[in-house]
Order: structure tokens, then C-alpha cells, then sequence
């Protein structure tokens, strides 16, 4: 029954961490699958929004992703398959999730965020609440939002007792996955989870998910015009820098530093194909000569890099060294586009050494 629990909690950690695989195409006109655009307009307002497609990931671009290394892809389907059969989830079964993400910023202080996950596909989740409740042994509070029932759970606590047992370098994994839940405001001591329909779950802090369920606030234009990608595409985001990002990123107030800051939206689309995995990232910036100056500072670092990796032997490197060869920058207006192209070979050589 612990492990029922810890299924979900490892969910709610999986899509949250997810968030910083962020790969993508070439320019493309913003599309949304009809279904991902409907959980998109459930979520409440949001600085950031990631949208993924889970049932392609792990029937298609998963595979393609592990194909130099079947001991892994083995083992990532088997931890599917074990999980199913001890909490009865198949996250297969989760075709598109999408994940809003408030940014709570307090004086003199690191920032607070605040996520929630919406997960829809060919799912019971009342059936799947009902599995958590089990796991939890009665270690849980009800609250009522509106006509919504929402269960909280004390998550870390969970994750812990689950892993009691486990080796000393699961145990290490574990307290770093600890550590990346403290810095998530609420998730720190506790998860909210609730049908919101049949087909659809809803996982995070229970103030966004009170958000949520009263809908009364939604994502911005400025961030849903950001999202989508070609039908393909594993996952796309969109997401407002904070004030003083360069700061955030321990960088001084110098060039670089205001170069970074005059950044005001980020997005970026993830696809696999036959051909490689290809990445797209685009910059927002306030002025288009800040636009430029972006451009600038990323093509000097560019060239520093093939500086650096141009002509190394080790074979790690030398992808490295293509992959920043390859990465091409262009401007229109404020925005700023990085294409890269990772090729199958590269991906098959840096995914064999994985263990």
C-alpha cells in the first residue's frame, strides 16, 4: 500500500521536474491539440505554462530517445509496468498533462513557486484519487471547494517511508528529489489532488488548486499565443521572466546582466523524429535593440564555444562541440530564435553511456 502513495507523489515530482526538458522545431505556427488546449483553459493565471504529450513521449519519443540503450528503455518500461501492477496507475494511459506554474516573489527573499498539473487521457480519476487515499493509510485531510472534493496528503513524509528500505544510492536520489520539492512553496509538506471530471486529475498546492476549481482567473494571451508547436511535438512552454532574472542567476549587474534582464518571455517546443531531436527556444525581449543585443551576446558565446570544443578528442565533446556549431540564432522585431538539430548518431552515443 506504500507504494501506491509513492506512485503518485512520483508523479506529481515527474511533472514538475519535467518542466526543464524544453526541446523543440523550426518556426511554426502555434497549434494546440484540442485537448491540451482545453486543459490549458482550466488553469488559473500562471507566469509559466508547459504543456506535454505524454502518450506520444513514452510510446514514441522515449524510445527513440533510449534505442542505443535497450537496458534502460527495459528499465524505465519495466518501472511502468511494476507500478501498474502494485498501484494499479499506468501512466500510458495520461495522454496529454499540462502544468501551470505562479511565481510569488517576497522582498529579501529567494521566490515562491506555486504549481499544478492537469492530467487527462483514458484515466478513472476518481479511481486514481481513490488509489491515493488507500495508500495513504488515512493520512489525509478532505476539503471541500465548491462541489469538488479535494484530498491533501503530506507528501515528503510519503516519499520517505517508501523508501525506507531502498539502497544507499536510491536513498541519495531521494533526498535530492526532498531537496527539489523544499524549494516548491506548499509541496514542501503536502499535495492536493481531485477529479475535476471524470477523465481529468489535478495535482499540486492546494491554493492553486482552489484557483483552478473556482476558474476565476485564467492563462494569459500573452502565454497561450507562445504555446503549441506542430501536431508532433512531445512538449512545448511559455513562460514570463521574473524582474531582475540576472539576478536570480547569481550574474552581475554588468552587460551580460542587463542583456539577460531586458528578456521578458521564453518559450520553446520539444519533437523526436527518425532524424535527430531538434530544439527550438525563443526570446521575448522589450526593445528590438535589446533583441539585438541578445542575438549578439549569444553568437559571441557561440564562437567561444567551438573555441573550446572545435578541436577536442573526446568523443562526449566533440557532440558537444557540434551541437553549438550547429545552433543557429535569427532576430524578427523584439524576438530571438535558437534552432538546434541533434542528430539520431549523437543522441545514440551519449545515451549508450547512460547507466
Amino acid at each position: 500500500m506504500k507504494t501506491r502513495f509513492f506512485a503518485v507523489a512520483a508523479i506529481a515530482v515527474l511533472l514538475l521536474n519535467v518542466i526543464g526538458f524544453s526541446w523543440g522545431d523550426t518556426p511554426r505556427p502555434r497549434v494546440l491539440s484540442p485537448q491540451a488546449s482545453r486543459l490549458v483553459s482550466m488553469l488559473p493565471a500562471s507566469d509559466a505554462v508547459a504543456v506535454f504529450d505524454t502518450k506520444r513521449f513514452l510510446d514514441d519519443a522515449m524510445p527513440k530517445l533510449l534505442s542505443a540503450n535497450q537496458p534502460m528503455l527495459d528499465h524505465v518500461m519495466g518501472t511502468i509496468t511494476e507500478m501498474e501492477a502494485r498501484t494499479g496507475i499506468d501512466i500510458r494511459k495520461f495522454e496529454q498533462v499540462v502544468v501551470g506554474v505562479s511565481m510569488r516573489q517576497v522582498a529579501g527573499k529567494d521566490p515562491d513557486f506555486e504549481p499544478i498539473a492537469l492530467a487527462s487521457g483514458d484515466i478513472n480519476a476518481g479511481a486514481l484519487v481513490a488509489i491515493a487515499k488507500l495508500g495513504s493509510k488515512g493520512k489525509y485531510r478532505e476539503e471541500k471547494i465548491g462541489e469538488t472534493s479535494v484530498y491533501v496528503f503530506t507528501m515528503k513524509d510519503a516519499v520517505k517511508k517508501s523508501v525506507a528500505k531502498t539502497t544507499k544510492t536510491a536513498q541519495t536520489k531521494t533526498s535530492k528529489i526532498n531537496h527539489a520539492i523544499d524549494k516548491v512553496k506548499s509541496l514542501g509538506t503536502e499535495v492536493a489532488v481531485a477529479a475535476l471530471d471524470k477523465n481529468t486529475l489535478a495535482i499540486g498546492c492546494l491554493d492553486r488548486l482552489r484557483e483552478t476549481i473556482e476558474a476565476k482567473s485564467h492563462v494569459g494571451t500573452d502565454l497561450t499565443d507562445l504555446l503549441g508547436g506542430k501536431e508532433t511535438a512531445v512538449m512545448s512552454f511559455a513562460l514570463k521572466t521574473p524582474a531582475g532574472t540576472a539576478k536570480l542567476l547569481s550574474l552581475d549587474e554588468d552587460e551580460l546582466g542587463a542583456t539577460i534582464n531586458s528578456i521578458q518571455y521564453i518559450s520553446g517546443s520539444l519533437d523526436v523524429a527518425a532524424a535527430g531531436t531538434s530544439l527550438q527556444m525563443m526570446a521575448r525581449t522589450a526593445k528590438p535593440d535589446q533583441a539585438t543585443s541578445l542575438k549578439d551576446t549569444l553568437e559571441g558565446l557561440q564562437m567561444l564555444g567551438k573555441a573550446i570544443l572545435g578541436n577536442s578528442k573526446n568523443p562526449d565533446q566533440q557532440i558537444y562541440g557540434r551541437m553549438v556549431k550547429n545552433a543557429k540564432f535569427s532576430i524578427n522585431g523584439n524576438d530571438v530564435t535558437l534552432d538546434v538539430l541533434v542528430s539520431q548518431a549523437d543522441i545514440d552515443v551519449l545515451v549508450a553511456k547512460l547507466k
